[in-house]
């Protein structure tokens, strides 16, 4: 049976004679899609994750853990996990990507954060896996596997290898040395909405990992789908450090956040370029290589920033020319 209607049959049996229509909602940079089911009675949003590519037993997990948190993730009205199929809460179709502007970046920006702060006090169970140097290693080799070796054609020589091994290790060791949390992974504007309630609606959060408590600020303030000024970054910092020193009875200075923070959004950019070029040859998603340049941006602008990185943005630089030719 092909997956349609396995759909069909699926919410045949479940609404039990209701009418339903079964229209696209998104899909996203996994194998899971995501349908929206309207009924007479309201709408619902089925998520299709193929068990041969997909598990739902780590996206149910976290959803109960944030849920006791009072963070509004969607309600869970019935699954089978034998065939992928979950039937959610429908929080609208306002995304924060798409209803962002400079005149409520900071409400709806800081009800992310408050959110966010939950977020953070969720104790992790015991199946939540660990940010550890394994996991931040096997990120940022995607950064050469999948960008540098597979999009430009670069092979590094011994000298520049040694000084991206240099960087990948002080930016691991920077995320390691963090408070660690309960992380999101991808908390960023594709995976936060505006719901009819008036807060904030979160999604995509199966891949969460106890990590570096900067870690989903930059995935927000650095998002890779949209960009803010430095000084709108900074204050919303500021509104995150304030909260989260009063929440867990810290002193963290804005300094030494703003450089767990800007580490933090190197180790992550490194990621995502890799990811948007495995995305572009694995799985045939081409429109995500037009991310690579603000993704880019970030980058450089971190290796500039820490004398630490300068060689590395050497490298970086150097690759500029190669990367405009391959766009």
């Amino acid at each position: 049976m092909n997956r349609q209607q396995l759909r069909q049959d699926w919410l045949s049996g479940y609404f039990s004679g209701v009418p339903f229509d079964l229209t696209t909602a998104s899909a996203d940079a996994s194998f899971r899609s995501y349908y929206r089911v309207a009924t007479p009675h309201g709408n619902y949003i089925l998520m299709d994750a193929p068990t041969e590519h997909e598990d739902c037993r780590p996206f149910i997990h976290v959803l109960k853990l944030l849920a006791r948190q009072d963070i509004h993730v969607p309600q869970l009205y019935a699954q089978d996990l034998a065939v992928g199929l979950l039937l959610l809460e429908d929080l609208g179709d306002e995304l924060l990507l798409d209803v962002l502007n400079d005149d409520n970046v900071f409400t709806l920006y800081g009800q992310a954060i408050d959110s966010l702060i939950k977020i953070q006090s969720t104790t992790p169970s015991e199946h939540i896996p660990p940010y550890d140097l394994a996991l931040l290693n096997q990120e940022m080799a995607l950064f050469v596997d999948w960008f540098l070796g597979k999009h430009l054609g670069i092979t590094l020589n011994d000298s520049q290898q040694h000084t991206i091994n240099s960087a990948f290790s002080l930016l691991a060791d920077n995320a390691l040395s963090q408070p660690q949390v309960l992380v999101h992974r991808d908390f960023h504007s594709r995976n936060l909405m505006r719901t009819a309630a008036g807060d904030i609606g979160v999604l995509d959060f199966q891949d969460a990992v106890t990590g570096a408590c900067t870690y989903d600020m930059v995935s927000l303030l650095k998002d890779c789908y949209i960009s803010w000024p430095n000084q709108v970054v900074a204050s919303l910092l500021e509104r995150f450090r304030s909260a989260y020193n009063q929440q867990f009875n810290q002193q963290i200075t804005p300094q030494q956040l703003t450089r767990w923070f800007d580490l933090m959004g190197a180790q992550r950019h490194l990621k995502a370029i890799g990811i948007f070029c495995r995305l572009n040859y694995r799985d045939g998603k081409k429109g995500y290589l037009n991310d690579i340049p603000r993704t880019m941006n970030y980058l450089r602008d971190t290796a500039a920033k820490y004398e630490e990185l300068h060689a590395f943005g050497t490298i970086l630089e150097d690759v500029l020319p190669v990367l405009a030719d391959s766009t």
